[in-house]
């Protein structure tokens, strides 16, 4: 099967498969870290990374986000693997998107990092990019509602320490989240067009907080 067929069946897979996903982790999100990694891919050079890799590992790397399973982090992996499976990928390409999908997540300021791959730093970069910016605010607020979580309260501050299990358990208010993962996203960026596009996007989070603020306080 040529990649392109590959890729239009994988595209059909995730559309279907996240029909009535939450606003923040739906298709449209996977479209767009999809088109991000095509868009960092090109400035990389093309021999260190497979392409089809990349596509894949964009395409599926939110199949079945643990945050909407309880935590379980192995449903994801597993459907993506029964796919990639049915349409009769190679065993390697398989286990290569598998990785991506297992170690892509922010998962927390002290986690370790497991697994390194250029593929997985493009599409890594693309999925942080959705994070920040305009985009970023809009899916972070979109999911704090989702979660009927405040928007703001003084007197709850950012946690910077959190461990991976305190991460994924914070009912912290929505503008704490700017601080615990959004704002420390563009030092984390692993290729140069991603450091570059998250350096715009950072930008536009500090002026929205900033406005943020002053309306809250009531001095703009």
């Amino acid at each position: 099967m040529k990649n392109r067929e590959i890729i239009e069946q994988t595209i059909a897979f995730v559309k279907e498969t996240l029909a009535d996903a939450e606003g923040g982790h739906d298709w449209f999100h996977i479209q767009r870290v999809f088109k991000n990694s095509l868009l960092i891919a090109k400035d990389e050079d093309p021999d260190s990374y497979n392409t089809l890799i990349v596509s894949l590992g964009a395409l599926l790397h939110d199949i079945a986000d643990s945050k909407f399973y309880n935590g379980d982090e192995t449903v994801g992996p597993k459907l993506a693997s029964a796919f990639m499976k049915s349409i009769s990928l190679a065993p390697e390409v398989i286990e290569h998107v598998i990785k991506i999908i297992e170690n892509i997540s922010f998962k927390g300021g002290n986690h370790t990092v497991q697994f390194a791959s250029k593929e997985l730093a493009i599409v890594q970069d693309a999925d942080r990019l959705d994070a920040i910016g305009a985009i970023g605010i809009a899916r972070t607020f979109n999911y704090g509602g989702f979660k009927n979580r405040a928007l703001y309260d003084p007197e709850i501050t950012p946690d910077l320490h959190m461990d991976k299990e305190t991460y994924k358990k914070s009912t912290a208010p929505t503008i704490n989240h700017f601080y615990e993962k959004l704002l420390l996203l563009k030092d984390r960026m692993n290729t140069n067009t991603g450091k570059k596009l998250a350096a715009e996007r950072h930008a536009f989070m500090e002026q929205f907080l900033e406005q943020f603020y002053a309306e809250w306080n009531g001095t703009r």
